[in-house]
């Protein structure tokens, strides 16, 4: 959904490791059974002014999955337009009363590939969610940025050090050194909540118990659609309309399992494409299918774009439903009578900004900021409050309504458990409603 020229390519493959996640829950699968919330949402207050990076007093700073080089993340699939460089924190010293005290506050090390070329926009998108939650819950707590380049061996020294110097490490970011963490025998002796999913499921039952891992996913998202299309229309048969990409095959494949699962049947349909515009052909034989084969409903792996072919082709008669991809985001006097009625999910962030968890937190007003990024800096913020639940409440089950989800940990109590649900929500004219409340 987001894309130009070399600089695009460039952020691509490194958002391409951030979104290759497992399920933008990396966006994960499984389900945990429901838990009571012991962790209340402050009240709601007038949204904080926007910032570009919340400041960091001095002394509590220390300096650290859509593919790419060694290391590179699974945070979203669509990487778009990234940015060369993102403003990072300018260490300011504040009075020495106002900071905690070292020696009895918790810290937190938040390990992050700054340094690496490709990764150091999202790594930088992170960190600045992270402190703007920390700015707001800071006592008792410091933060030490632990920097690190692409490089696996580097990330887990870094990881070493890390967790002789900290009561808790949050990261790292890219797939490839959480894999590589969970599969060196390094010891994880202390709370390690990882910000991406390990590559592989088969790597997700053998992790630390120590290790909690609350990446973004968007093939969790598209499990997650499957079930809510599945309560909408019982029994319906489904087209799965998908592009060619890499990204686009993976989420058509988890919603088509998840669909399969829940006792329906789905045919799959992939669209041809170029410069991400599909086929004039490919959405008249489309058209075509849909016609004599009469689907209950579409689900989409498109980007926003390539769906608004699809239904100016189509119309809007069948319902059509698609993960945080199908997100055009929401420009003021903006509306795409084409997407009008898409039913989607993505992360309260994007399409609650009423939702009284998300009100609370500035926004984050970074130069060419993109939807991808944008919810890197959600996740940093979920980041700190698990970290610092989980502190606050050694060995303890909790609920909390988070910035990217309604979140579900079990952290402490034999293997670590973490579960997201999002928001459901219908587009119309230019900005979101919720779904329960749309025909």
């Amino acid at each position: 959904m987001l894309i130009k020229s070399l600089m695009g390519l460039f952020a691509a493959g490194a958002l391409a490791m951030l979104s290759a996640c497992s399920t933008p829950c990396d966006r994960p699968g499984g389900l945990c059974a429901p838990i009571e919330p012991n962790t209340s949402v402050a009240p709601a207050q007038p949204r904080a002014p926007e910032v570009q990076e919340p400041v960091v007093p001095e002394a509590e700073v220390e300096t650290m999955p859509v593919d790419a080089p060694p290391g590179a993340v699974a945070a979203h699939p669509r990487a778009a337009d990234l940015p060369t460089a993102v403003p990072t924190a300018v260490p300011t010293a504040v009075p020495a009363a106002a900071a905690p005290d070292p020696k009895s506050a918790t810290r937190i090390g938040l390990l992050l590939p700054t340094r690496s070329d490709a990764l150091g926009p999202p790594a930088g998108a992170l960190r600045a969610g992270f402190m703007a939650a920390y700015e707001r819950d800071r006592s008792g707590f410091v933060v030490n940025l632990i920097e690190t380049g692409d490089s696996a061996q580097e990330v887990l020294a870094a990881y070493t050090e890390a967790l002789a110097q900290n009561d808790v490490v949050v990261g790292p970011l890219a797939r490839s050194a959480v894999s590589a963490i969970a599969a060196a025998g390094v010891a994880v002796s202390k709370p390690t909540l990882a910000l991406n999913h390990p590559e592989g499921r088969a790597t997700h039952a053998a992790l630390p118990h120590n290790m909690l891992v609350m990446g973004l996913s968007i093939e969790d998202e598209a499990r997650q659609v499957a079930q809510w299309a599945a309560s909408e229309h019982p029994g319906a048969r489904a087209l799965v309309v998908s592009g060619a990409n890499a990204w686009q095959r993976r989420i058509a494949s988890a919603f088509a399992a998840q669909w399969k699962q829940l006792g329906n049947q789905s045919q799959t349909v992939e669209l041809a494409a170029s410069n991400g515009y599909l086929s004039e052909s490919g959405i008249s034989q489309l058209k075509s299918r849909v016609d004599a084969d009469l689907p209950t409903l579409l689900f989409t792996a498109l980007d926003a774009d390539q769906l608004r072919q699809v239904r100016a082709s189509l119309g809007s008669n069948v319902p059509a439903y698609g993960t945080s991809s199908v997100n055009p985001g929401t420009e003021p006097g903006t509306a795409l009578a084409e997407l009008d009625g898409v039913r989607l999910l993505d992360l309260p962030w994007e399409v609650q900004p009423d939702h009284p968890a998300v009100m609370v937190y500035p926004r984050w007003n970074a130069s060419r900021r993109t939807l991808d990024l944008d919810r890197l800096y959600a996740l940093g913020i979920d980041a700190f409050r698990v970290a610092r639940e989980i502190t606050l409440r050694p060995g303890a089950s909790f609920s909390m309504d988070g910035v990217t989800g309604r979140l579900s940990v079990s952290f402490g109590n034999g293997p670590a458990r973490f579960e997201r649900i999002q928001p459901t929500a219908v587009y119309q004219g230019g900005s979101f409603k919720p779904a329960d409340g749309v025909n």
